[in-house]
């Protein structure tokens, strides 16, 4: 695809590093032309020097023939703005824009046709807060991916010893527990001074300590899947109800007020260096929501605010290298989760497997929702994984046994890429734009694939791929065919 991003900030890098990894021909508009220059050195890809609203620059860009357009500039009105010249100018087919303002959301008539044109409002600071708010749900999991809406989803968690899974082998899976039907699709095990290694799914493959487990499941299965693999007694489950944010910035802000209008018993406090930012969050904030100015790398301050009785710290500030040092520091005086927000992604990897438990880059966060615009087929989402090697994608199978690869046919008989595995099938679910809480004739199921499961048209099929490259393999062996031979 011929793509057209408009900022060559952090997010606008990680995307268009992502993109151009796909063999996308990539075009980045940045007034910057130093950094400009930088992304070229770095990536195959063009960079145009400008004001991406003004005309004369997208059509510089490569407007007249771009297949879609990803503006990700520092001010929401130059996103929006530019979305609206490249729909009317140039005709651009699909338009993105990253807005940070809670009044342009997808339902507004103001980035409709008639308004902004765009097709897909993102906003990473959102994105951010509702994946922080599924770790609060389920505080064994180091990630949670929704699929169909939330009826399906993927988590990765870490394998302890004495769980009912770990040390057994797959096979076993239905032995020792039961109760729940899930899909393991992808093990990742640590070695020292190595970098983690990709286990391929097979029966006799055995779950050791240790490892990251991916898993997907129904979401009513998601507790039992969990306690298989992360502690050996369902009914010792501990909620997270003691949380510290560190940086009462967006994010901190967002995530604050998510989680008190949440419903649950939590006892939230937030940690601001700035006096001004204080009195802001605490005039905005819930009276419940304790701010408290000082900085979450002082020793004095975490242990007066009794770190050590914290189920959750988040270190969101903007800062990447305080943000590691305040996760550490509350890690080592006895809190017992901590996540660390890292832009840069060099950082995050190097912070992958030390005493960090979850280390989040916004960019990948968000990474997901792009992707499902630039994949062929009708892809429904797309999930970025492991800092993004490898992918979840939920594809819907179209046509029939004369058109399709796919359709008509039991999973024995179709060969995905290797490596790759059949996650789930969502049967039943209602077509786009109606609310999957509808009232429908049969009511949408989860379904684990076995060999002898046939895929039906219209079926919604979540594939795990461990390597990006393999991607559009995948692509083509779900694209309808006017004759199949």
């Amino acid at each position: 695809m011929k793509i057209i991003i408009l900022g060559a900030g952090r997010i606008g890098e990680s995307v268009a590093g992502t993109l151009v990894s796909e063999r996308n021909d990539i075009t980045v508009i940045d007034t910057d032309a130093r950094r400009l220059r930088e992304l070229e050195d770095r990536f195959e890809l063009r960079g145009v020097v400008g004001n991406g609203i003004e005309p004369e620059v997208l059509a510089e860009a490569g407007a007249r023939d771009a297949d879609m357009l990803i503006a990700c500039a520092a001010l929401d009105e130059t996103n929006l703005v530019c979305c609206k010249v490249a729909h009317q100018m140039f005709n651009i087919p699909t338009r993105i824009a990253r807005v940070r303002s809670g009044g342009f959301q997808g339902d507004s008539p103001l980035v409709g046709k008639e308004g902004f044109a765009v097709d897909r409002v993102i906003c990473p600071e959102e994105s951010l807060t509702r994946y922080i708010g599924k770790l609060v749900e389920y505080p064994e999991a180091l990630q949670v991916r929704e699929f169909a809406g939330g009826l399906a989803c993927l988590v990765s968690v870490r394998a302890v010893a004495g769980a009912p899974l770990v040390r057994h082998s797959i096979a076993e899976l239905r032995e020792c527990v039961p109760d729940a039907d899930m899909r393991i699709v992808a093990i990742y095990r640590r070695l020292e001074n190595q970098p983690d290694r990709f286990i391929v799914c097979e029966g006799a493959t055995r779950i050791e300590p240790g490892d990251e487990v991916f898993v997907l499941s129904a979401r009513e299965h998601l507790p039992a899947v969990l306690s298989a693999l992360h502690r050996d007694d369902q009914s010792g489950r501990k909620e997270v109800q003691r949380i510290m944010i560190a940086g009462g910035g967006r994010v901190g802000l967002r995530l604050a007020r998510q989680l008190m209008q949440s419903g649950r018993k939590l006892q939230l406090k937030v940690l601001e260096r700035d006096h001004a930012r204080c009195l802001a969050l605490a005039a905005e904030l819930p009276s419940g929501v304790l701010v408290l100015q000082g900085d979450a790398t002082d020793e004095d301050l975490l242990e007066d605010e009794g770190i050590e009785h914290i189920d959750l710290f988040l270190a969101l500030t903007s800062d990447d290298e305080d943000n590691i040092m305040s996760s550490l520091l509350a890690k080592r005086m006895g809190a017992s989760r901590v996540l660390a927000l890292i832009n840069r992604r060099s950082y995050a990897e190097l912070m992958h497997g030390t005493q960090i438990d979850i280390a989040l880059s916004p960019a990948q966060t968000m990474l997901g929702e792009l992707l499902a615009y630039v994949r062929q087929g009708d892809v429904q989402a797309v999930h970025s994984l492991r800092r993004g090697v490898a992918e979840a994608l939920e594809i819907v199978a179209r046509g029939d046994r004369k058109t399709s690869r796919v359709v008509g046919r039991t999973i024995d008989e179709i060969t995905l890429p290797k490596g790759a595995q059949f996650g789930l099938i969502m049967r039943g679910l209602p077509e786009p734009g109606v609310p999957l809480d509808a009232d429908p004739p049969v009511p949408p199921e989860v379904i684990i694939p076995r060999g002898d499961t046939v895929i039906r048209s219209d079926d919604h099929v979540v594939i795990f791929v461990p390597r990006k490259r393999l991607v559009r393999d995948v692509e083509k062996l779900f694209r309808v065919s006017a004759t199949f031979f």
